[in-house]
């Protein structure tokens, strides 16, 4: 079993706790020494009690889902001959009521942008890139929301 660890961090600085007039802006602190300013999203909590410049939870998660996909189409690509220049993602989360009534992530859909060096692969390589880069994502494979790859026109 591998474990991962993170450190998440919040003071109350004397604000006022029991009214909910304080700031949700927090800290996540990781093995490698990384330090990021985390936040509720502006969407959940209004302003100023969020602080809109920090990554929030939702923002976090996207990015998760999106990231492991990435590692692995690109692991996969170079076993199979293919060379990749660039890679970018536009992803987006939607959360909404889900199947038991709980607000929850619905869907993520993954827009990957990918420039290949050479022969780029056919679309069939390329869906089965995609497909098998899905399956073995350790974050698709712990959510129940949905995860769509969307390839731009």
């Amino acid at each position: 079993m591998q474990e991962f660890f993170a450190t998440v961090s919040w003071q109350r600085a004397g604000q006022d706790f029991a009214s909910q007039r304080y700031s949700r802006g927090h800290e996540w602190q990781f093995d490698g020494g990384l330090r990021v300013p985390a936040s509720s999203s502006p969407l959940s909590v209004p302003l100023p009690m969020s602080v809109a410049a920090n990554v929030d939870p939702e923002e976090a998660l996207v990015a998760a889902a999106s990231s492991c996909h990435m590692l692995f189409f690109l692991s996969l690509a170079a076993q199979r001959g293919y060379t990749i220049d660039d890679y970018r993602d536009d992803a987006v989360g939607e959360m909404g009521k889900q199947a038991d009534g709980r607000t929850g992530f619905t869907r993520i859909v993954l827009r990957p942008r990918i420039i290949f060096a050479g022969t780029p692969p056919t679309a069939e390589a390329l869906a089965a890139l995609h497909h098998d880069a899905h399956t073995r994502c350790y974050i698709a494979n712990s959510l129940k929301a949905e995860i769509v790859v969307e390839e731009p026109n």
